[in-house]
């Protein structure tokens, strides 16, 4: 099966979007699935966290189209990124580069030959005119090498990885999503293996420190009640049922959190 998913910040009632996938249509009969378009405009980390946990869901041999692109026509490069299974196409701005160290063994392309490009590329829309046509290129089996030259000066994007001891875990906020849920860099593997569900433990932010139960899921606790538990995406999460965490605690991206135990 050839997929190209799309991923950006234009909104799902733009235009923007249907422009791309109809430059795609124009190239390949590969199957076009959309990640998201709501990433918040410009925000490369939210991006980059959203491709890190949704491309290693689709098979062998994808493409991923991701778009968040303040720097767009300035000097900035436009990449392309093999990796183990599958292929990442966008700017050199950091948004690709979780996602292509989960997947493995990556290597950066500067995207060099101009044709693999649309014949006229704008200043303003790389999207269309550089990454669709080059993924729809690669998913039909253009060598990787005829579209781009390899670089080892890419701009690079790290979340880190919290660290767990046997009495507390120390970490990060990574991202936030629509309900206010705190998804933490600490992993949830090592987290439960020094934590047992239902105990109690100790929420640290800079602006509260509060005691919340260890469960499975939100259901868990009673509606309003914070909580800590493993999101989908195998990172600890700080949650509220039903409620915003991060509004109610006053956390936002980046800050640390520190998890007693």
């Amino acid at each position: 099966m050839r997929v190209i998913t799309f991923l950006s910040d234009f909104g799902n009632d733009s235009w923007y979007v249907a422009q791309m996938k109809g430059v795609a249509l124009g190239l390949t009969d590969a199957y076009l699935v959309d990640i998201t378009h709501e990433i918040s405009p410009h925000n490369i980390r939210e991006g980059a966290y959203v491709l890190l946990c949704s491309a290693p869901y689709f098979p062998s041999g994808s493409v991923h189209v991701a778009v968040v692109d303040p720097g767009v026509g300035t000097n900035r490069r436009n990449i392309f990124i093999t990796t183990r299974s599958q292929v990442l196409v966008g700017p050199d701005n950091g948004l690709l580069i979780p996602a292509a160290r989960f997947l493995g063994d990556f290597t950066v392309y500067e995207i060099v030959n101009s044709e693999y490009t649309l014949k006229s590329v704008s200043n303003t829309f790389h999207g269309r005119d550089v990454y669709t046509p080059v993924a729809a290129h690669i998913v039909n089996g253009v060598s990787f090498d005829v579209i781009g030259k390899r670089v080892s000066d890419y701009v690079d994007l790290d979340f880190g990885s919290g660290v767990v001891s046997d009495r507390c875990a120390v970490g990060r906020v990574m991202y936030i999503d629509r309900f206010g849920n705190i998804i933490t860099n600490i992993p949830g593997f090592v987290f439960s293996k020094y934590v047992s569900y239902d105990s109690l433990v100790m929420v640290c932010f800079k602006s509260s420190s509060r005691s919340m139960r260890f469960v499975r899921s939100y259901g868990f606790v009673e509606t309003g009640e914070f909580l800590v538990t493993i999101g989908s995406g195998n990172y600890v999460e700080v949650s509220m049922n039903q409620g915003n965490a991060a509004q109610f605690l006053s956390v936002g991206l980046d800050d640390e959190v520190k998890i007693l135990f």
